[in-house]
Formats: C-alpha cells, sequence, structure tokens
C-alpha cells in the first residue's frame, strides 16, 4: 500500500481527553477516531491490525478445534430472564422494544444464545463433544467508558462453548482451549500471566484469566514473590500470617469507651488513639435476602465483597442508613462489634486473632478499646471476607505477595450445569438417560489485544509493533520521491516485497524528511527502509528495526533476502 493511496491522518499533539498510552498513541496513529462516548470508528490502519489479530484468534480456535458459527447481537429479554442474568448486568444493558413491542437487547454476551442453539440441535452423546466460537460485537453501555478501547461501549469479542457430557470431558475441552488461548498471546505479543480468577456474571466454578501486566490496567493481580501462585485481587487468598490469638485472660485489658468527636475513618480514629490501623477493626453494615450482616475486617483491610457474596450464597449490598440505625443504633462511621443487634457478623480471620484493639462503639462520637472477641462479643462465621493487601504471605509457600495493575485480556470459565440446566438443554447418554450438558467458555477482548500491545511496548516516539499484529511489517520511507532515480528504486523494492508476500507500506508522500520519520515511528512499523542520500551516493538502502538504533545496509538486489531473514528474526 502506498501512504499516498490510503488513510493515515496522524496528529503531532496528544489528545486532551486521552488518558492512557495505549489511547493517545492510537488517536494520533490515526488507527481510530472517537464518534461518541465510548464508541469508536477504525480506521485503515487500526483495521488492518485488528483483522491480523482476529486471524490469529481464528486460526488457534481452528486448530484447538472449534468450530465457527456467527450470533446475532440482537437477543430476546425472556433468554437473559431464563438465566436469570437480568439484574447482574443491570444498567449495563442495552434494552429497547422493538415495533411490535418484544423486549429485546444488544447482546452483553451470549451464553444465552448458544445455549438455545444447542439445545435444539444436539440431543445426544454421540454428537458430544463440541465447541463452538464466534467473533462478534458486544454492547455494555458502561457507566464510564474511558481508556479508549479498554472500557468501551460497543466491542469485539472471540466467545468459544463448549459442550460435553461430563466434567471429564469438560476438563479436556478447558485444557484445549487454555492451550490455544496461550498460544494465541504468545503470537500477538508474548507479554502476558496467568491467573486464578473469580468467575463473576458468567458463574461456574473454575476459571482463569489470561493479563498483559501494565500499569494502565484496571485489575489488580496478586503475584507471589517466590513460586508460581498468580490470581486476580478478587479471588486472591493469603496466609493467615497473624500471630496466634493470646488466651492468657490476664493479658485482656478492660474495654472502656473513648470520646472521638466527628472522627469517623480508620485514619482519624487511629491517630487520635495513638495506635497503627492494624490494631482496629472496622464495621461494615451490609443487607441480604436473608436479613443484616455486620462484616468486620481489619483496620487496613477492605472488605472483598466477591468473597462476601459467595459466603452469603446471595446477592449483597451495602445497607442504607435506617438499616445501619437500627442494627447499630448510631449513624454511620461508628458502627462495631459490641451491642449489635439483628445481624449476624462474619469477622475475617486476621480480626479473629485481634487482642485488645479498638472498634465503633455503636454509638455517636464513640470508639471502644480494649475489645476482645468472646468476652466483650460473639462472632457468629470467621471466613476470609477480606482483599489481599501488598506484602502478605502466599497462601502456597508463605513468600511474599506483591500486587500488579494487568489488563485482562482473555478469560476461561468452567460453567457447569448453570446455563443448560436453565434452559434444559440436555442429551440423551448411552442408556437412553437425560443428562444435562456440561458447559465450558472462553472469551477474549480483541480489541484490548491491541491496545495491551501498545501499553507495554511502546516509546517516546510512539508505538513499537510486534511483527505478528503489525499493521505493515515494513515501511519504505522515499526522502525525495520526485527524484527520478530514488523513485525508480523504490517502486522496484516495493514491488519485489510486495511479490514476497511481505506486508510493504511506501511513504511516498511529498514531505520534509523529518516528518516521515516521525510518522513512521509513531505508528511502529517493526521495519524502516529509508531510500535517499545515501542510495543516491552508494546505491544502497538503509534497514532501520523500529525498536533499534542499529543501522544496515544492502543494495537493492540483496534487499529482499535480507528482510526475509530480518523477519523470520523477529517471528522468533
Amino acid at each position: 500500500m502506498k501512504w499516498t493511496e490510503t488513510l493515515i491522518p496522524t496528529l503531532k499533539e496528544e489528545p486532551a481527553d486521552a488518558e492512557v498510552v495505549s489511547h493517545k498513541l492510537m488517536l494520533r496513529a490515526g488507527m481510530i477516531r472517537k464518534l461518541s462516548s465510548g464508541v469508536y470508528s477504525y480506521l485503515p490502519l487500526g483495521f488492518k491490525i485488528l483483522n491480523k489479530v482476529i486471524n490469529i484468534v481464528r486460526e488457534e480456535m481452528e486448530r484447538a478445534g472449534a468450530i465457527e458459527v456467527y450470533l446475532p447481537a440482537l437477543q430476546p429479554i425472556n433468554l437473559l430472564e431464563k438465566s436469570g442474568r437480568i439484574d447482574v448486568f443491570g444498567h449495563d444493558l442495552i434494552r429497547f422494544k422493538d415495533r411490535y413491542d418484544k423486549d429485546t437487547a444488544l447482546g452483553p454476551t451470549h451464553e444465552e444464545v448458544i445455549t438455545e442453539l444447542v439445545k435444539n440441535e444436539v440431543n445426544s452423546y454421540r454428537q458430544l463433544p463440541v465447541t463452538l466460537f464466534q467473533i462478534q460485537t458486544k454492547f455494555r453501555d458502561e457507566i464510564r467508558p474511558r481508556f479508549g478501547v479498554l472500557r468501551s461501549k460497543e466491542f469485539l469479542m472471540k466467545d468459544a462453548y463448549s459442550f460435553d457430557v461430563s466434567s471429564g470431558g469438560l476438563n479436556k475441552s478447558y485444557t484445549k482451549m487454555f492451550d490455544a488461548y496461550c498460544r494465541i498471546f504468545e503470537r500477538c505479543n508474548g507479554d502476558y500471566l496467568v491467573v486464578e480468577a473469580d468467575s463473576g456474571a458468567m458463574g461456574g466454578d473454575a476459571s482463569h484469566e489470561f493479563m498483559a501486566p501494565c500499569e494502565a490496567g484496571e485489575d489488580l493481580l496478586v503475584i507471589c514473590s517466590e513460586c508460581s501462585y498468580k490470581s486476580n485481587m478478587e479471588r486472591a487468598e493469603s496466609a493467615d500470617a497473624t500471630p496466634e490469638k493470646n488466651s492468657d485472660q490476664d493479658q485482656l485489658q478492660d474495654c472502656s469507651e473513648v470520646n472521638t468527636p466527628n472522627m469517623t475513618t480508620i485514619n482519624d480514629v487511629s491517630d487520635f488513639l495513638g495506635i497503627k490501623p492494624d490494631q482496629m477493626a472496622k464495621t461494615m453494615i451490609y443487607s441480604t435476602k436473608d436479613g443484616p450482616v455486620a462484616v468486620m475486617v481489619r483496620g487496613d483491610h477492605d472488605v472483598n465483597e466477591t468473597k462476601l457474596k459467595k459466603l452469603t450464597g446471595g446477592d449483597i449490598e451495602l445497607a442504607d442508613v435506617e438499616t445501619i440505625n437500627k442494627v447499630t443504633g448510631a449513624p454511620i462511621g461508628f458502627a462495631g462489634p459490641v451491642g449489635l443487634k439483628g445481624a449476624k457478623l462474619i469477622a475475617d480471620k486476621a480480626v479473629a486473632k485481634l487482642v485488645n484493639f479498638a472498634a465503633g462503639a455503636n454509638k455517636a462520637d464513640q470508639h471502644l478499646i480494649n475489645v476482645n472477641a468472646d468476652r466483650d462479643f460473639k462472632i457468629d462465621q470467621i471466613a476470609s471476607v477480606r482483599f489481599v493487601a501488598e506484602g502478605d504471605s502466599c497462601p502456597k509457600c508463605n513468600a511474599q505477595l506483591n500486587i500488579r495493575r494487568g489488563i485482562e485480556l482473555g478469560h476461561v470459565f468452567k460453567l457447569g450445569t448453570k446455563y443448560t440446566k436453565a434452559f434444559n438443554a440436555v442429551f440423551l447418554d448411552s442408556k437412553g438417560k437425560e443428562n444435562p450438558m456440561i458447559m465450558g467458555c472462553y472469551g477474549i477482548g480483541v480489541n484490548r489485544i491491541l491496545a495491551a500491545a501498545i501499553e507495554t511496548s511502546h516509546d517516546e516516539n510512539g508505538i513499537i509493533w510486534p511483527i505478528s499484529i503489525a499493521p505493515y511489517q515494513v515501511i519504505i520511507t522515499v526522502l525525495t520521491p520526485t527524484d527520478k532515480n530514488i523513485s525508480n528504486a523504490s517502486e522496484e523494492l516495493y514491488k519485489n516485497l510486495m511479490d514476497a508476500g511481505i506486508d510493504t507500506l511506501m511513504d511516498d508522500r511529498d514531505m520534509r524528511p523529518g516528518s516521515k520519520f516521525k510518522d513512521a515511528d509513531l505508528i511502529g512499523i517493526p521495519i524502516r527502509i529509508t531510500i535517499g542520500k545515501h542510495f543516491k551516493e552508494k546505491q544502497e538502502i538503509e534497514i532501520k528495526l523500529r525498536k533499534d538504533e542499529e543501522k544496515k545496509f544492502a543494495s537493492i538486489s540483496d534487499a529482499l533476502s535480507e528482510i526475509k531473514k530480518i523477519i523470520e528474526q523477529l517471528k522468533g
């Protein structure tokens, strides 16, 4: 492709509303343009990269035995009602009534649609296992779209769904997809981590996330400094390194009230009392379907609502003012474990081992000091209900846990029978007995792969694409296209590379060399060939890798073989 025959509208200045590197560079490199909040158009350069990622994903899915389908973006609301996920998606669901007054949604995901399809087409164990996949646009009405294509309202996903006759079969399908994902991310970028994950809105048992570690990521990763333990923050556990509680009653000091006017935060109270936050406990009041629940965590910890939801077996939310007042008899900010009324008390494992700690007094402007469990209050349940913190001990080896940020690229789930039971998607086994199919679900955020590659591979001048997903493998920078010798040599080399199947962009614009070099660096094509003054003097082209400063020189006749060698080296 010649630059003068395509559309690559590069920008010199950073866009004011772009927050992260990938968003800035995708706009500056002329890859995307914003249509409205969370909605982007892909220009030729961006769409070319997107298709290269899609091709890799498709190749590896087919290599793993998955069969491609294409499912509708429009979904009847009753499918989400049947699975019970309308409330899960809540206001993120883009829904409307069609001309026949039927409730319809733009697909946020496709578990329900694929289960309905397979239910009607598969009825015997002889037709199983089967894994179907699609690459389709998804829609979610994000409350705060940000970071460009990393969190948008419209995005491209690869979904795969496996259907098996048994849990053993699901394990095999899951392993195939897991391995395929490793190959996909190695081919696209190579910089990824696999972490244990929570299944979230998808449901099911086991799941893993494939993450690109980078500071722009909205997800938190917990990684052991010594062993192989890796988890996302929602699922992460730590070894309980808190010393065992001292059972000697002589060590327990008298509980007493302290006046703490207008002090509603842990830091305010701990500073006032002259103690560390880890010598305090904070009590949060939640509403559940079974009534209010009080949750205690150490002052330096935070409640993990994902763990709490699993523990309580249903939806939870922070209690309203009226409920808090009914349970504690106090305004917000002074809840404590002593004297609670009508609420089950759950204490985190770290809290259960505290001795002589401080807590809210369930009275306005009052806190208690020297509080102790069993003597002063009763714990109904002890469980892990907090987020892991930096420096906690690994649950596998007791080494230090570190917390990093990352971008979620893919997620694999063992769904089990969550959807097949809801939709009565059954098969007849060899004895003629009906059984629900066992499902797995495997998603990849295709757009996110582009953004993650930029976040993890760029410099102050622009993008540095890996050869596998670069929009072009080679850019020929023609410094003086009006010079007949240079123009002819550029055309000859361009034709040779294209005939050899090497994706090449020729910058044939009549512009200053400095502007061309800046644009070449900005869009990040891995190999740059320059034809200019050096060629006129020595009949040699200049070859430079985007990621290196070193330059090589070759004649036009040797250029093709030299470029082929470099491409193979870059492919690794």
